[in-house]
């Protein structure tokens, strides 16, 4: 345990709160919260199952009902035809990911992961005994991973890739053609499994699930991985639940791990899920819309500031902003910010603004910022943004 940290976002979040505690008006830009509520019919569909008495724990695997609905979803989403022993139900999408690691993982094994990365991919990797092999993901093809540079990755001791899309923190989205590319790479190595793991699918500004590799590559599916979750498409963040779909003997060890972990998922929280799940769709257009402008917006604000720049994504609700122009530069108080680590903190202490350091994430020297707030929010973390950069010497 020694060489593990604590997920920077909750060291992050905890930061922020011992902050708020003193006073401080925090701009909290590092979280992974939606700023939009649980759908209506989400939350009275959890209200209706608490008074039906449905408070037991469930099977640890997850209802039949809501197996049932991810079911429908992956076959209504992405063409994907799986049986009910080949889907669990988890406590959040991390649980899934983590499980499958732990379930599969011996000493040695490599699991490739594209940078920039979701920071817990690693520890994940290495609490599972496993070794995390980066593999840089060039800004000049949109931070995302080429064909080659998969290949040239792989080694006899490679046993996953993990691939996300769209990509936090970048924001990119592989499109078919992209993953096509990658696919032809990973027929070649038989042995190499995928964790597809696609929590923000449904946030992406071209009006489609964002696609995954098994819905791509037919031959893929037996040795993939589907995960995914309620999390960031219904604003569920807090309702903590995930799903993975795949070979029905690799569910059956995610199933055993989690029957002596923490068993099921909240009773609750799986009759929520059946009715976002089974329920109207519009509110993912319709959220993704709002999204997409608010990304303009603050896009736009952000390279306004001396020494920032970025580009607006097509996926998530994060913006990964350059700050090499403020790398060098010396603070009111005399602190020179040598690393995106150092703007992250001069921010949050001078601006009380918070964001995420891209060193926790594979990509140096940039910050993440969530647009997954209200308009006024990101009009006023823009305007400390920009004095805290002109402060700058």
């Amino acid at each position: 345990m020694r060489g593990i940290k604590a997920s920077p976002a909750s060291v992050l979040r905890r930061r922020a709160r011992e902050l708020r505690a003193t006073g401080r008006d925090i701009i909290e830009l590092s979280s992974g919260n939606l700023d939009f509520p649980t759908p209506d019919h989400v939350i009275a569909a959890a209200h209706d199952a608490a008074l039906r008495g449905e408070t037991r724990y469930t099977d640890v695997d997850g209802t039949p009902e809501l197996k049932q609905a991810v079911q429908a979803a992956l076959l209504r989403d992405h063409h994907l035809d799986y049986r009910p022993d080949e889907i669990v139900i988890t406590n959040g999408s991390t649980q899934a990911l983590f499980n499958a690691l732990l379930a599969t993982l011996a000493p040695a094994d490599e699991v490739i992961i594209p940078a920039p990365y979701w920071a817990p991919y690693l520890d994940q990797v290495r609490l599972a005994g496993g070794t995390p092999v980066v593999v840089p993901c060039a800004q000049n093809n949109g931070f995302k991973l080429r064909a080659e540079d998969l290949q040239a990755a792989i080694s006899p001791r490679t046993r996953w890739i993990v691939l996300n899309n769209p990509v936090n923190p970048s924001g990119a989205l592989y499109s078919r053609e992209d993953l096509s590319e990658i696919a032809a790479v990973l027929l070649r190595h038989p042995d190499i499994w995928v964790l597809a793991d696609g929590l923000y699918e449904h946030i992406v500004f071209n009006g489609t699930p964002a696609p995954t590799l098994a819905e791509i590559e037919p031959r893929l599916k037996p040795r993939t991985l589907t995960v995914s979750g309620l999390a960031k498409s219904y604003a569920m963040m807090g309702w903590r639940i995930g799903y993975a779909a795949g070979p029905a003997a690799l569910i059956r060890e995610i199933i055993t791990i989690q029957s002596q972990t923490t068993s099921g998922a909240s009773s609750i929280s799986q009759a929520a899920a059946v009715a976002a799940l089974d329920g109207a769709q519009d509110v993912l257009t319709e959220r993704a819309a709002i999204l997409r402008a608010r990304r303009d917006r603050f896009a736009e604000l952000l390279n306004e500031c001396a020494g920032l720049s970025c580009v607006p994504p097509e996926g998530t609700f994060y913006l990964l902003v350059n700050c090499a122009g403020v790398i060098g530069k010396r603070a009111p108080d005399g602190k020179v910010i040598a690393t995106d680590r150092d703007f992250s903190a001069y921010l949050l202490e001078q601006a009380d603004v918070a964001v995420f350091p891209g060193e926790d994430l594979g990509l140096s020297p940039h910050i993440r910022v969530s647009f997954a707030n209200p308009s006024a929010t990101i009009e006023e973390a823009a305007r400390r943004s920009k004095r805290a950069c002109e402060a700058l010497q």
